[in-house]
């Protein structure tokens, strides 16, 4: 299955494609999500998601659903439900697909690196994790069931740790690219 993802990463990595998700991607990081975020705090101005909180326990989880109040905690279901349902797909695609843009033009088709245009769909699948995680913990909160807290702190971690490695990635393919003056290599 992640050859035939990587494959089409590879396929549909031509210039605006990956031009039109990289522009995508920074609009959502840039100021969808903090929109979202601004719109999360209340007078306190404290209240952060729980998805950027990285290596959270589970008492900063609890402590922080509680102080989200009840509309908040609806709101910020809503914003898992939709807009960060979106934002994975967009990251995902603009990031699998720059990857494999660089890498075709800083490796050989034969080079083991080339498969790591996938990485970014790990990030992916951690984060629809996370999101059903969070939505989970606010839809039952009062309740605190501890093991959905660490779940959640793996889940966030592990997200945190592949869009790292998807950003290595891109650096390693940027320079590859560079070295080989952005010719794609046959």
């Amino acid at each position: 299955m992640l050859n035939n993802i990587s494959e089409k990463f590879y396929k549909c990595a031509n210039g605006w494609v990956v031009l039109i998700l990289v522009a995508l991607d920074m609009f959502f990081a840039g100021f969808v999500m903090p929109l979202m975020g601004g719109l999360m705090k209340s007078g306190t101005g404290l209240e952060q998601p729980l998805d950027v909180m990285i290596f959270a326990t589970p008492d900063k989880v609890f402590e922080m659903i509680e102080r989200y109040g009840e509309s908040t905690r609806i709101f910020y279901r809503n914003v898992e439900l939709t807009a960060d349902i979106a934002y994975p797909i967009i990251y995902t695609l603009a990031f699998g697909l720059l990857i494999s843009w660089l890498f075709k033009r800083g490796f050989a088709p034969n080079s083991n690196m080339r498969k790591y245009n996938v990485a970014p769909v790990f990030a992916f699948v951690v984060d629809m994790l996370e999101n059903l995680n969070i939505v989970t913990l606010l839809s039952i909160f009062p309740s605190k069931p501890v093991f959905l807290a660490w779940t959640l702190f793996v889940f966030t971690t592990f997200k945190w740790l592949f869009a790292a490695i998807s950003i290595v990635l891109i650096l390693i393919g940027l320079i590859m690219a560079i070295k080989n003056k952005f010719k794609v290599q046959e």
